[in-house]
């Protein structure tokens, strides 16, 4: 029985998110994504372009919401914003997990992506209220190491269960930020 457009779609983002994430975006081929999928690689170009045309539907979400956390955080400053950076880029983070970890293995190809937010300009921004909005270089280092640590661990393969990755993500973030974890 064939497919209905909609179900071969999601199906086809499914293979591809799946893919991308165990093989990376350069290792992957449209025939594997359209074999994974279980439809023709005709088929797979009916309802996408190109591999670019479906990481872009792949990482709009994320990248969507990373704005979205941006805007949020511009209001706020001091602990409030390093709190508040801390807890949405961890949510984040767990919530995009697969996108995280695509971006993560072929970053070199895919950090200036249209779909994405200007990405140097949002980490600027997001490193800015991890730290609470502080000039100091040495506060800056751990905004820095604050995030990468968190795309970093939500990326790779745990033990633990999201709810305790998360308790553990914040309190790590918390720390390396000099914060109290409560």
């Amino acid at each position: 029985m064939p497919h209905a457009p909609a179900a071969m779609r999601a199906d086809i983002l499914e293979s591809a998110g799946r893919l991308f994430a165990a093989r990376g975006f350069r290792g992957t081929s449209l025939q594997d994504i359209a074999s994974d999928a279980g439809c023709s690689k005709a088929s797979l170009l009916y309802h996408f372009t190109s591999k670019d045309a479906i990481l872009t539907e792949l990482l709009a979400p994320a990248g969507r919401e990373l704005a979205e956390l941006e805007e949020r955080l511009a209001a706020l400053d001091g602990e409030e914003a390093a709190r508040a950076a801390v807890a949405g880029l961890v949510d984040l983070s767990l919530r995009f997990r697969r996108q995280v970890k695509i971006l993560v293995q072929d970053v070199d190809a895919l950090i200036n992506r249209p779909e994405l937010p200007d990405v140097n300009a949002i980490t600027e921004s997001l490193v800015d209220a991890l730290t609470g909005r502080s000039p100091t270089s040495e506060a800056r280092v751990w905004g820095w190491m604050a995030m990468v640590g968190i795309f970093l661990t939500s990326a790779g393969e745990h033990a633990l269960p999201d709810p305790a990755l998360r308790t553990e993500l914040t309190r790590s973030a918390l720390r390396t930020l000099g914060r109290q974890t409560d």
